[in-house]
């Protein structure tokens, strides 16, 4: 399975850049995540590209309004979407300064909350890749997680 991860505007924060790059490279050993960057804009046309952009995929808006996972409750989801025959890419979509249309979420088979406060989508985007790499350190029984 494949994570595809599109997320709107390129990062220009230098913690960020370099929390990417980070969490990247450890993410080359245990999992297989696809980076695209998508042009900033407004609500409407950065869900419009998301949405196309993700067509055929699982779908998974990452949106304050969303449900509150736990680590533990991303493993089991991240298990679950592995053991799906149906599931090869799960797209995890990071939407514009305005946040996604109510039509993209509603198209999202999933919309998970990272916080319950809104995070810059550079800082969302840290936060995601530590997540997946944290959870395939759980899947592989690393110390990691601690």
């Amino acid at each position: 399975m494949t994570f595809r991860i599109l997320a709107a505007g390129k990062p220009a924060l230098a913690y960020a850049k370099t929390g990417i790059e980070e969490y990247l490279k450890r993410l080359r050993r245990g999992a297989k995540v696809e980076l695209i960057y998508l042009k900033a804009g407004d609500s409407a046309s950065v869900s419009a590209d998301l949405l196309t952009r993700s067509e055929g995929t699982y779908r998974v808006a990452l949106d304050e309004r969303g449900a509150a996972w736990t680590t533990d409750r991303f493993v089991e989801k991240v298990n679950a979407w592995e053991m799906d025959p149906g599931i090869k890419t799960v797209s995890l979509l990071i939407g514009a300064s305005d946040g996604h249309t109510t039509e993209l979420r509603e198209k999202c088979q999933a919309v998970w909350a990272l916080s319950p406060l809104t995070l810059q989508h550079e800082l969302a985007l840290v936060v995601l890749l530590e997540q997946i790499y944290r959870a395939y350190t759980i899947k592989r029984g690393e110390p990691y997680h601690r």
